[in-house]
């Protein structure tokens, strides 16, 4: 049984390395328009998840939640649906 979750953060993004144990970086990309040239560009940003399974390969679509921290860096977690 999983309590409610309110306030997480839900991020969509591609598995870039699944080699770690039950950890698997995402990275998230982002088309942002520039506050004063107003041109349009890509931002990525990579994160570690948290993935118990060990479901998630490389070149998966997974989407993340943001959780407690597991670890100095690993702040999320994947999402199975």
């Amino acid at each position: 049984m999983e309590k409610e979750i309110k306030n997480k953060k839900v991020l969509k993004g591609k598995v870039v390395s699944d080699k770690m144990d039950k950890t698997v970086v995402v990275e998230i990309k982002r088309f942002v328009k520039h506050p004063k040239y107003g041109k349009y560009f890509n931002l990525s940003k990579r994160h570690k998840a948290h993935d118990p399974e060990n479901k998630a390969k490389l070149g998966d679509e997974v989407e993340i939640r943001e959780c407690r921290p597991m670890s100095k860096d690993k702040h999320f977690e994947v999402i199975y649906k």
